[in-house]
């Protein structure tokens, strides 16, 4: 087994990926694209690599932080809101060229359900996609491009919403008024579910995958948020019930009824 890991982007995720995997007794190289960061993860023992991919090339030590690894974990999400909007599938055009030229044959692209768009009702892995926004619309493109490349191992994570140390919805969503779609239910993973689910892969060989890595509890939004927000003493959202929208649950089907993946935290704590 190739003991050398590649994380693109080490950020929320990333980071204490990286430093998990180095737990396991493996070499990390991971990359951030802000150079003042490179020294604090080289603290954690990441060898360390400032790298920017943009749509008309990358700046950075791309060769060399690819040298030597065969797995890399592709975790970098589109950035399309505000004044700087990007063609997030140019940029991975990009690295998937860098690739080629590479000994990477095993990928994992962290990707999110926000494929599925606003499809209604129970959603699988076998679902079809059908994204609304820009955002969705670059992720899928992108699985689709690493996805069908014969030279490449891929397997696709579709994370739900994020939550963990210093990351929750209901920050953002605490005091808020004239929310809408209360009642539909919740898609959320907490960090140690995320890196359990990617470790896993590795270890396990599950290449050639599509995972939906959700937890299996949805509650109602309304219900949920309200909870969370009076346990961290924060103005509960105020949200409508009314309407017939029922939204989607999210099922990682293939996670827990082929691969026996349990998760391990819950969404509530």
């Amino acid at each position: 087994m190739n003991k050398v890991i590649g994380v693109l982007g080490c950020g929320w995720l990333g980071w204490p990926l990286a430093k998990s995997f180095i737990s396991d007794g493996y070499h990390v190289h991971g990359s951030t694209a802000s150079a003042e960061k490179v020294q604090n993860l080289e603290k954690d023992g990441i060898k360390a690599f400032f790298i920017q991919l943009k749509e008309d090339g990358i700046d950075g030590g791309i060769v060399e932080f690819l040298q030597d690894i065969d797995t890399l974990i592709i975790n970098i999400p589109p950035r399309l809101k505000g004044s700087k909007k990007e063609n997030y599938v140019k940029k991975m055009e990009q690295l998937r060229s860098e690739l080629k030229a590479s000994r990477v044959k095993k990928v994992i692209f962290v990707s999110s359900t926000a494929v599925y768009g606003d499809i209604e009702g129970e959603v699988t892995e076998k679902t079809t996609p059908r994204p609304t926004t820009a955002s969705g619309k670059q992720l899928l493109a992108t699985e689709n491009m690493f996805g069908n490349d014969p030279n490449l191992e891929v397997t696709i994570l579709r994370f739900g919403g994020l939550i963990g140390p210093k990351r929750h919805p209901v920050s953002i969503l605490s005091g808020k008024t004239g929310l809408s779609d209360g009642n539909i239910p919740v898609n959320l993973i907490h960090l140690n579910d995320c890196i359990a689910i990617i470790k896993s892969v590795v270890y396990n060989n599950w290449w050639g995958e599509i995972f939906n890595g959700v937890f299996p509890d949805h509650p109602k939004k309304k219900e949920y948020y309200s909870a969370e927000a009076i346990k961290k003493g924060l103005p509960t959202p105020d949200y409508s019930v009314e309407g017939d929208k029922k939204g989607k649950i999210i099922t990682s089907f293939n996670l827990i009824n082929v691969k026996k993946y349990r998760f391990m935290t819950p969404i509530v704590g």
